[in-house]
Formats: C-alpha cells, structure tokens, sequence
C-alpha cells in the first residue's frame, strides 16, 4: 500500500506543474501563430507596405490625371491639348498629315 500511496502522491503533486507548463505551450503557440500573432503582424507589415507602394503610383497617375483635366478647362484651354484629344476620340486627320501611333505607358 506504501508504492501505490507515494504514487498517487506523486502524481497529484506533478498534476499542477504539468496543466502550467501545457497552459504555456498554449498561449506560446498562440502568440506566434495566432490570428494576432508574430507570423499575422508580420504578413500584415507586408501587406501595408505593398499598399503604400500601390497608393503611391495611384497619388501619381492621379496627378497626371488633373494636369491633363487642368489643360482642357474653358480657363486656361490649350489648343493642342484639345486638337490631340479631338483626333485621338474621334480618328480624325488631314489628309497631308501622317499619324504614327506610339504605345502609352501606363
């Protein structure tokens, strides 16, 4: 009765360290690879990143966009700009002029 006594001592006293070191492993595990964890707050760094990249070249094409908005206003019109659109919209031309296409860059 003495070995089967000091056993379940034993083990009783074992029962608590145990659950902590488990309860431990847990929130470590959930630190690292949770929904709020290292490996999420890593991804979500990355993502930020390749969006201010984006937000930059759209702030970018924007800009171009007004300016070229800017030109046609009744204000300050520019010929050449309204010709250029005129014939680009339209596919018009003279007939002593000679149209070369060049690819845009976008």
């Amino acid at each position: 009765m003495g070995l089967a006594h000091e056993v379940k001592k034993r083990t009783r006293a074992a029962i608590a360290p145990f659950l902590l070191i488990l309860m431990v492993a847990y929130f470590g595990v959930s630190f690292v690879q949770g929904d709020r964890g290292l490996l999420a707050w890593i991804r979500l760094n990355d993502e930020i990143a390749v969006a201010n990249a984006d937000l930059g070249e759209l702030r970018a094409e924007r800009r171009r966009m007004e300016h070229r908005t800017q030109l046609l206003r009744p204000d300050a019109l520019d010929l050449d700009m309204l010709d250029e659109r005129a014939r680009a919209l339209l596919g018009f031309s003279h007939k002593d002029e000679i149209v070369v296409y060049v690819p845009s860059i976008n």
